[in-house]
């Protein structure tokens, strides 16, 4: 294992849908945090969680979201690091987290039918897009996703405070930058671009991610 490298326990994803599902009590709002480096599988698996445990109890809301517009990073020179902690509006993730927390406790008040709308961040497009996806009153586990839910600086600890769980994944590193590679390709990006991305700007966020993961409830190697 590499000096670096994030060892955790060995799960398969059925056992963290068992998991999920435990969180996922009818007449309550639990909020579950999926973190982990780019090209951890984070956005796989929970999006296999919310699929297995049904729309009826979890929904996801993922942090990639929240990604500040193409115009705004290169407006501020950060462009050419988009996935670094300050390329995103943590503050609005945050007050996102919040108001999803306290939206539950309204279920309580007759004919209640509030729903709260969340962005979603298209890779097609390399954009995020607003009021995308909605979370009703009712559905009890809202299953978020993304690399920064357990820094603890600027905003970000505000969202961790509305979280019940955090689980970090750590599949290796080798394993996670063949992905990355892959996935840049995917998006059209040359060999040798997607390479020196995810071995550049991704692998210097990545070492940040990796310095948290010390502060999740789980750390997992999903087999």
């Amino acid at each position: 294992m590499a000096p670096d490298e994030v060892s955790g326990e060995s799960l398969t994803l059925d056992e963290l849908v068992d998991r999920a599902r435990a969180l996922a009590i009818p007449g309550e709002r639990h909020i579950l945090g999926i973190v982990g480096a780019p090209g951890a599988g984070k956005s796989t698996v929970a999006g296999q969680i919310v699929a297995a445990l049904g729309p009826e109890s979890a929904v996801l809301v993922a942090m990639d979201g929240f990604h500040l517009a193409n115009v705004m990073l290169e407006s501020l020179g950060r462009r050419d690091r988009k996935g670094a902690h300050d390329t995103f509006d943590d503050a609005g993730y945050a007050n996102l987290l919040e108001r999803l927390h306290r939206s539950a406790a309204a279920r309580a008040v007759p004919g209640n039918s509030e729903i709260v709308y969340a962005p979603e961040f298209r890779r097609e497009i390399e954009e995020p897009i607003g009021s995308a996806i909605p979370v009703t009153a009712h559905t009890p586990l809202v299953v978020t996703e993304g690399n920064y839910l357990l820094l603890d600086r600027d905003a970000w600890p505000r969202a961790r405070a509305c979280i019940d769980e955090v689980w970090f994944l750590a599949p290796g590193n080798e394993i996670r930058q063949q992905r990355l590679v892959r996935r840049h390709e995917a998006y059209g990006k040359s060999p040798d671009d997607a390479r020196a991305w995810a071995l550049g700007t991704d692998q210097r966020n990545a070492e940040l991610i990796e310095s948290t993961a010390a502060a999740a409830d789980l750390v997992v190697q999903v087999t």
